[in-house]
């Protein structure tokens, strides 16, 4: 659907109401609708830092490679920015408080009860997982207030146990049977 240049309004259709120009407000209310697998991403400079994703994506097969978006305003940025190396984390459903700690400002994400040890090329590993690589950071493309950053696989672990931790309007949740 597109814009019609002569009258710089949206046409409405009938089975799904009046558009609304694209806003932020817009686009998160769109992908609230989207439920999206949850990751911790790591990385190790001065300080382990490190965040939940939800916008996590694999690139390709041949080589490896992984995307995920960081905001330039988080507080991970800075050495997100400088890393070679970082960690990807798939959480399980048992991991919702995991998820919300990576997720809160100004958390000490890696004090207890948050399990990890430094894993391959320095990067914290979080334990309990059920899967995490550590890739080597290829590219920062900048997107808005974020940069895409793409990475290849140089290790991981796909064998943790259970089910994945799920985000949904706005909440973490749990697959259902």
């Amino acid at each position: 659907m597109t814009v019609s240049p002569e009258l710089h309004t949206l046409p409405t259709i009938p089975s799904l109401g009046a558009p609304r120009q694209a806003s932020p407000d817009l686009l998160r209310s769109v992908f609230r609708q989207h439920a999206a697998g949850v990751a911790v991403i790591t990385a190790h400079g001065e300080r382990p830092v490190g965040f939940t994703a939800t916008s996590l994506s694999s690139v390709a097969a041949e080589p490896p490679l992984i995307s995920f978006g960081v905001g330039t305003g988080s507080s991970s940025w800075p050495v997100v920015s400088e890393a070679g190396h970082i960690g990807v984390h798939i959480l399980g459903e048992h991991q919702q408080e995991l998820a919300a700690t990576f997720a809160r400002s100004g958390a000490d994400r890696f004090a207890a009860p948050t399990r990890w040890s430094r894993g391959p090329e320095g990067v914290p590993v979080l334990d309990g997982v059920l899967a995490w690589l550590v890739c080597r950071v290829v590219a920062r493309v900048p997107a808005g207030d974020h940069r895409i950053v793409i990475a290849e696989a140089v290790a991981g672990d796909p064998d943790g146990a259970g089910r994945p931790l799920l985000y949904h309007q706005g909440r973490f949740n749990a697959l259902r049977d």
